[in-house]
C-alpha cells in the first residue's frame, strides 16, 4: 500500500525523547545509593538503562521509518511466538524467577519478559483481526468472542507466572482495542462484571494478592508487612511539597522505598522534584496521549487507527496504574513507569511500539 509520507508527529517525538531524558536522570538519581551497595558502582543501573535506551530509540527510529502495515502481515506469526515464550518461560528450568514470578528468560541478570512482547503482539493482532471481521464487529459470538478467547488465553499463561499486572495492562489496552473497533457497550459491560467476578477469585485464591488488597486499604494495620511499600512511598511524596527537596536529595532511597528505580520511581519524583516534578511528568505523558489518540482518529485505514489506539492505551493504563499505586489509590501490581522507570525488556519494547505509532502519524490525514 504506497501512499505519501509527511515528517512524523513532532510533539509526540518531542514528549518520548523528553520522558526518557528524565528517566534516565531519575534512574540513576534513585539508584547510586542501592546500585553501590550492591554492586560497588553508583553507575551500575544507569549504565545499563542507557544500554537499553540507546537500543530502543534505535528501534524507535527503525519502525518510525518501517511502514506499518508490515506489522499486518506478520500479526499471527508475532502472536504464536509470543505464546510460545510464555509456555517456555513456565518450564521450571528454563524460566527465571524474579520478584516471586517466573516471568524471565535469560542468562544471569540479562534476560527478556514475554509478557512485554505480548502486549504488542497481542494489540498487533487485534487491530488486524477486528480491521478485517468490521462487519461482524457488534455480534457477540462472531465479533466478540473470537479476540476474547485469545486475549483470555494470554491472559491465563501470564496470570501463571503470576504477573497481575503486565496481564491487567494487556487486558485493558486490548479492551480499549476492541471497543473502538466498534463492540457493543453493553456487551463490554456485562464482560467487565464477569472479570470483576474472575479477579475477586484470583485474589480471594491467593493469600499473598489478598494481603496486598487489605495493605492497600489498611497499610497501617502492617506496616512492616504488606502497608510497608506504601506507607514509604507516602513518606517519599508528602515531604517533596511544591518544588521537592532537590535532585540527588531523597532520603527513601537509602534502603528505606524498595524498587526505588523501578516500581516507585515516582515516588522519588515527587520527593527530589516535587509537585512541579510531577506534574511535569504527567503532562508530557498527557501531550503523548493526546498527540497518540489525534494519529488514532486521522489514521488512513482502520488497522492504523487500532493499532495507535492500542499503543496509546499500553502507555495511558501503565501509568494510571502506576501513578495510582505510588499514591496510595490502587493496590500495589508491580508495574513500571513507562520510559521511566529502570528496565529492559519494558523500555525496549515500548520505545519499538512508539516507532510504530510514528510512523501512523506520518500517514495521518
Amino acid at each position: 500500500m504506497a501512499k505519501a509520507r509527511s515528517a512524523p508527529d513532532m510533539w509526540m517525538i518531542v514528549s518520548i525523547l523528553l520522558i526518557l531524558a528524565i528517566g534516565l536522570v531519575m534512574v540513576y538519581s534513585a539508584s547510586a545509593v542501592l546500585a553501590f551497595h550492591q554492586f560497588g558502582d553508583s553507575f551500575y543501573f544507569l549504565k545499563r538503562q542507557l544500554l537499553f535506551a540507546a537500543l530502543g530509540v534505535g528501534a524507535m527510529f527503525v519502525t518510525m521509518n518501517t511502514d506499518y502495515w508490515i506489522w499486518k502481515k506478520y500479526s499471527k506469526l508475532a502472536l504464536i511466538v509470543c505464546f510460545g515464550l510464555l509456555v517456555i518461560v513456565l518450564i521450571p528450568g528454563i524460566g527465571v524467577v524474579r520478584g516471586g514470578a517466573r516471568s524471565w528468560l535469560g542468562i544471569s541478570s540479562f534476560g527478556i519478559q514475554p509478557s512485554e512482547f505480548m502486549k504488542l503482539a497481542m494489540i498487533i493482532f487485534l487491530a488486524k483481526l477486528l480491521s478485517d471481521r468490521q462487519q461482524v464487529v457488534t455480534s457477540f459470538t462472531k465479533g466478540l468472542l473470537p479476540p476474547l478467547g485469545i486475549m483470555g488465553l494470554a491472559f491465563g499463561l501470564i496470570m501463571l507466572q503470576p504477573d497481575l499486572g503486565s496481564a491487567a495492562v494487556m487486558v485493558g489496552a486490548s479492551l480499549l482495542v476492541i471497543y473502538t473497533a466498534g463492540a457493543r457497550l453493553s456487551h463490554l459491560g456485562s464482560l467487565v462484571l464477569l472479570g470483576v467476578g474472575g479477579l475477586v477469585g484470583l485474589i480471594l485464591a491467593a493469600p499473598y494478592r489478598m494481603k496486598r488488597i487489605t495493605g492497600f486499604l489498611d497499610p497501617w494495620s502492617d506496616p512492616l508487612g504488606t502497608g510497608y511499600q506504601i506507607i514509604q512511598s507516602l513518606y517519599a511524596i508528602g515531604p517533596g511539597g511544591l518544588v521537592g527537596l532537590g535532585l540527588g536529595m531523597s532520603r527513601q532511597k537509602f534502603n528505606y522505598l524498595p524498587e526505588p528505580q523501578t516500581d516507585f520511581i515516582f515516588s522519588i519524583v515527587a520527593e527530589e522534584l516535587g509537585f512541579i516534578g510531577g506534574a511535569a511528568i504527567i503532562a508530557l505523558f498527557a501531550i503523548l496521549i493526546w498527540r497518540g489518540m489525534r494519529t488514532a482518529m486521522t489514521a488512513p485505514d482502520t488497522f492504523g487507527s487500532l493499532l495507535a489506539v492500542g499503543i496509546v492505551g499500553i502507555v495511558g493504563v501503565q501509568v494510571f496504574i502506576n501513578i495510582g499505586v505510588v499514591i496510595g489509590m490502587l493496590p500495589v501490581t508491580g508495574i513500571t513507569l513507562p520510559l521511566v522507570s529502570y528496565g529492559g525488556s519494558s523500555l525496549t519494547l515500548l520505545l519499538t511500539a512508539l516507532g510504530i505509532l510514528l510512523n501512523i502519524s506520518r500517514y495521518s490525514r
